[in-house]
């Protein structure tokens, strides 16, 4: 879909506008299968029966177990990303 070369000006910037939307649309999808992962993750290993609130405990287990997967998920696409223009060179 890259090629364009038998659109008019018109055509073009819809169809640009398209591809962006849908980048937009598979960026979002991304990060809510992210959001799932870590919260089916973290779930399992703080949450031992649920209440009606959650414990000190629970929540403290909850909020490093995120802050560890949010860390360690930016550490490795920072890897791959320096990995990418390391190739690009």
């Amino acid at each position: 879909m890259d090629n364009f070369d038998n659109y008019n000006a018109s055509d073009k910037a819809e169809a640009s506008e398209l591809q962006r939307m849908i980048a937009i649309e598979q960026q979002k999808a991304q990060f809510q299968a992210q959001v799932h992962t870590f919260t089916d993750v973290c779930w399992d290993k703080c949450v031992d029966s649920p209440g009606s609130k959650l414990d000190y405990r629970t929540e403290t287990c909850l909020q490093s177990c995120v802050e560890r997967f949010i860390d360690t998920t930016l550490a490795i696409t920072n890897r791959f990303t320096q990995m990418v223009q390391k190739g690009a060179q």
